[in-house]
């Protein structure tokens, strides 16, 4: 069983910067990729970024040029560094490990994931 735990939500100003961290337990956790995705009130749970067990990125065009996902599998850690934060990032941030082992390239789609965090709130004021 995989546990994700995220932290490192909060309330910030438009423009603001927060990063997102996710723990997480097990000992195969290098050899998956690892997304966030985020749900706003009344709207469906969208692809943030991704980073895959060989550190391929890929990003939300929403977010791209202000987000910045890394891992430190030493750790067993990932992290979203958010930048330029605007209202419209006011969310719940989901952790969640891609549900297959070595895959090479980032999946966008939430069912390809098979463990999730509870969340963390992102709330951006302007």
């Amino acid at each position: 069983q995989v546990q994700l735990v995220e932290s490192g939500g909060g309330l910030v100003q438009a423009g603001g910067s927060l990063r997102l961290s996710c723990a997480a337990s097990g000992r195969t956790f290098s050899t998956y990729a690892m997304g966030w995705f985020r749900q706003a009130p009344g709207k469906e749970r969208e692809f943030v970024a991704a980073i895959t067990w060989s550190r391929s990125t890929d990003y939300a065009d929403s977010v791209k040029g202000r987000f910045t996902i890394s891992r430190d599998n030493a750790k067993n850690m990932v992290y979203l560094q958010m930048n330029s934060l605007k209202p419209e990032d006011t969310a719940v941030y989901y952790c969640a490990r891609d549900g297959t082992r070595f895959r090479t390239i980032v999946v966008v789609t939430a069912s390809e994931y098979d463990y999730w965090g509870q969340g963390t709130q992102v709330t951006v004021s302007s």
